[in-house]
């Protein structure tokens, strides 16, 4: 059974587009404690909700992890690692921070309570409820 994420991009660096354009990147450039102790636990297989903060501020779609922690490229600093990420499916209905915050079943969620992180985990019937309101299938 896989764990779910919510990972953060702000999109003039790197949006869904060009996720779905390269279909698996190295998810790097990380430079928050929490975040990286986040992205430790991550396992292959795990699924990962894709959001675009900034002005945007909404969940995309879903990625998987292909690949758990390892160096990241982007510093030679051992404290920072990444894990590879495939694109998956684009969300028919995209979930705005809005929504996320106006369901009572999600007043718990990470995103609410600690907005600033740009990895975190996310529970089961969170995950639910979020493929339920963008209308696909896990």
């Amino acid at each position: 059974m896989p764990n779910y994420f919510l990972a953060k991009t702000d999109p003039e660096t790197y949006s869904w587009d060009d996720f779905e354009k390269d279909k698996i990147t190295s998810w790097d450039g990380i430079r928050n404690y929490a975040a990286r102790n986040h992205m430790k636990s991550m396992k292959k297989g795990d699924i990962v909700l894709m959001y675009h903060s900034g002005g945007e501020s909404s969940i995309k779609g879903l990625a998987t992890v292909t690949k758990e922690a390892y160096q990241d490229p982007t510093t030679d600093e051992t404290a920072w690692i990444s894990v590879e990420l495939k694109a998956g499916k684009k969300f028919k209905n995209e979930i705005t921070l809005k929504q996320v915050k106006a369901n009572s079943k999600l007043k718990n969620m990470l995103l609410i309570k600690i907005s600033r992180l740009s990895v975190m985990p996310v529970s089961e019937s969170e995950f639910n409820e979020i493929i339920g309101m963008a209308e696909i299938s896990k």
